[in-house]
């Protein structure tokens, strides 16, 4: 190896948006990175899903150029992807399916029939940790493909969820693995700590080959390079790994955008069915442990309801996040109780799933800025529930959020605020998800620090009256 050559960890991060690449050096810093955006296809039903033999010519493609370039020498590689997907391969290692996307329709019969066939709904989704999601219980898509399109299953030979399917190409090694199998797949029975039963009766096991570690290597020979590679990684479990991996004290992991996912990667116990009913669900960390979740739309329903207030009030983009306000906030939860946020577009998502059609009436603030801090006292205030649904009594003193909202300090502040006997912190972790992913093609002993988390702890109001708000009184 060259004195000018660099060292590399080369990690794919397989999006539903993005298909990104990235060169971490032996410190992880990211020293290379590019992506491609890749047009969807349809399935052979006419449905949109990802271009799977556009992503792999992709992947081979830009691995080969980085192999190439003399600035670089990769000695390893991983990968990670979205997951509720499968790559269903003939006996050749051929494909024989589209990439079927995890927003398909499922048939109500079909789910149906199933559920009744093994226990019923609310006890099968109990044992499987996942709430019912159609084509999002990704083991679900096997059943269907053996009942609706018996020609096609007939010629799987194996079954790879799509990370394994991504190190595949590369390693040709059959393999399964639990950040994958734990995610609202339907098919692990976290009880008994094992596939569920369907699987062996409806003849999938076959199917799927042994279940292995994240932290797995294989040892490759790639043009005459030896490089070590991993059987690729969930991309939820993924983003929790350099915390997981690096910080000493328990902690909750919030992780905001579009979505806000609340992981506890702490808690051993098995769901309830409130709790399943309020939108919580179990992964599984890179260890192979359960990692409990709550969900929420936090940021479609602020997006939402923010352009709302911009309409009424006349604001421009530049006016439309304001820094808190503790008079407006008094005034808020002491006068204006018959004016609480409604929710209009999570659906079932979150703690309290949405179960009417109401609007929020904003005619009765006086101003943009009244009705902002009622919008932010009601969305922190269902956050932190949700957030209260993943600690099932333990004592974690540590909250963290990453992601949009972290940014937002009024957020933050009222965050704090509501968790008076809880430390919360804000972390610039950027790359989170290809991060973990390479942290899992070292030892552990390497990772030492976690100072590249910049964790920054958000101070809390002083007045402690907002812990005891509540949104849903």
């Amino acid at each position: 190896m060259s004195s000018n050559t660099v060292p590399v960890t080369a990690i794919f991060d397989i999006g539903k948006t993005n298909k990104k690449f990235l060169l971490f050096d032996e410190s992880f810093n990211v020293i290379h990175r590019s992506q491609a955006a890749i047009p969807l296809t349809v399935d052979d039903d006419g449905d949109p899903c990802d271009d799977l033999q556009v992503v792999t010519e992709w992947m081979k493609e830009t691995f080969e150029k980085i192999h190439s370039d003399k600035r670089f020498t990769i000695k390893a590689v991983n990968f990670t992807t979205y997951g509720a997907s499968f790559v269903h391969i003939d006996n050749q290692g051929n494909v024989v399916t589209p990439l079927y996307d995890y927003l398909k329709n499922y048939p109500e019969d079909l789910i149906e029939e199933f559920y009744a066939k093994y226990g019923g709904k609310e006890a099968f989704s109990l044992a499987t940790a996942s709430p019912s999601l159609g084509m999002l219980n990704s083991g679900l898509q096997l059943y269907w493909l053996k009942n609706k399109k018996p020609e096609i299953f007939s010629k799987i030979a194996h079954s790879l969820h799509f990370p394994q399917y991504a190190s595949y190409l590369f390693t040709k090694y059959l393999c399964s693995e639990l950040t994958s199998i734990g995610c609202h797949t339907a098919m692990w029975d976290f009880g008994n700590n094992t596939y569920h039963r369907w699987v062996k009766q409806e003849g999938m096991e076959p199917l799927l080959p042994p279940i292995v570690s994240a932290t797995e290597h294989r040892s490759i020979n790639y043009k005459g390079d030896q490089i070590v590679a991993g059987v690729g990684v969930h991309d939820s479990s993924a983003s929790l790994a350099p915390y997981l991996m690096t910080l000493d004290d328990p902690f909750l992991l919030v992780s905001t955008g579009t979505w806000s996912i609340t992981l506890n990667p702490f808690n051993k116990s098995l769901l309830s069915n409130e709790e399943l009913n309020r939108d919580c669900l179990n992964f599984m960390n890179v260890y192979g442990e359960q990692v409990r979740a709550s969900r929420f739309l936090l940021g479609k329903e602020y997006e939402h309801q923010k352009e709302k207030l911009k309409k009424q009030f006349g604001v421009s983009s530049y006016e439309q996040d304001l820094s808190l306000d503790v008079s407006i906030l008094e005034r808020m939860i002491r006068e204006k109780n018959n004016d609480k946020l409604i929710l209009e577009t999570v659906g079932g998502s979150g703690p309290y799933p949405q179960t009417s059609d109401a609007a929020w009436d904003i005619s009765a603030f006086d101003s943009y800025e009244e009705a902002y801090h009622q919008l932010m006292i009601d969305l922190v205030s269902i956050q932190a529930d949700s957030i209260q649904l993943t600690l099932d009594g333990k004592d974690i003193r540590k909250v963290i959020v990453t992601g949009g909202f972290s940014n937002n300090r009024m957020f933050m502040q009222l965050l704090a605020t509501m968790f008076p006997d809880k430390e919360v912190y804000t972390a610039n972790l950027s790359d989170s998800t290809a991060l973990g992913a390479a942290f899992l093609m070292r030892k552990a002993e390497d990772i030492t620090s976690d100072d590249f988390l910049k964790l920054k702890k958000t101070k809390p109001l002083a007045d402690n009256q907002l812990a005891a708000y509540q949104w849903h009184d």
